[in-house]
């Protein structure tokens, strides 16, 4: 499939990787619909991508509410009149130990809050955006692609039990579709991001980040870039599907 001219949808498309991947896809000459929780975000998105002369239109969304994906993705489809391609990138941290001791005794534990909350965003949401995204595509006639954004913490990391067990699944969920839909001509595929430089690894302390990198075999983190190229390859290379990609630096946790 063609970049140029593809409406792709990008969850989480307001900041970060989804940002990111959107003005990568929109230089080439996609049309963009970027979807997110925060409209001041999203409208600087779409400003600067069409400040470069790009396509792009902002619809306001959570994505782990069944009724406001529906009618995000048929405005969607109503705006650009077709639907090529989703990147499931939205995603939210809610890090903690699964219990934390002290001398003996339990001192915290990640409430069920922290625990629903990400499964409901990271997992919940991608399967909504998947299965609407999949519905439009096959009623409209289009060939389509379908990008999930996992991680390498699927494998399992340290703090992150809510976090890597939606990864997981958002992992699972690429060869599940992929032979599922193949039949209308969608493509499933998924990208897993190590450390990548975003406002979240900014933020974190010096002494952290360096140790962080230091663990990395190629010692430097991954741009925002890296990820947009591997979501423009796998749109453009049209027997790639139901696999993951790993873009980590060959890092593995």
């Amino acid at each position: 499939m063609k970049v140029q001219d593809s409406v792709i949808a990008i969850t989480g498309g307001g900041q970060g990787l989804g940002r990111a991947m959107g003005e990568y896809l929109a230089r080439q000459g996609a049309r963009v619909a970027l979807i997110d929780l925060v409209p001041e975000k999203l409208d600087e998105a779409v400003q600067a991508i069409r400040a470069e002369d790009g396509d792009a239109r902002a619809y306001t969304c959570n994505v782990a509410k069944e009724e406001d994906v529906a009618a995000t993705f048929q405005k969607i489809v109503e705006d650009f009149g077709a639907l090529n391609g989703l990147i499931n990138n939205a995603g939210i941290l809610r890090d903690g130990l699964l219990v934390k001791a002290k001398e003996g005794k339990v001192e915290k534990r990640m409430s069920l809050q922290e625990w629903q909350s990400v499964i409901d965003v990271n997992l919940t949401g991608v399967f909504l955006c998947g299965r609407e995204a999949a519905t439009h595509m096959i009623d409209n006639g289009d060939d389509g692609v379908i990008i999930n954004i996992s991680s390498i913490s699927r494998a399992g990391n340290m703090g992150q039990s809510n976090y890597s067990s939606a990864k997981a699944a958002v992992a699972a969920l690429v060869p599940t579709w992929a032979k599922e839909l193949a039949r209308y001509n969608i493509r499933v595929m998924g990208i897993a991001p190590g450390f990548i430089e975003t406002e979240m690894t900014a933020s974190m302390k010096p002494e952290a980040l360096e140790k962080m990198t230091a663990g990395i075999p190629l010692k430097r983190m991954g741009q925002p870039e890296n990820i947009a190229s591997a979501a423009a390859f796998i749109f453009e290379n049209d027997y790639v599907s139901g696999r993951m990609i790993e873009v980590d630096g060959a890092l593995r946790l």
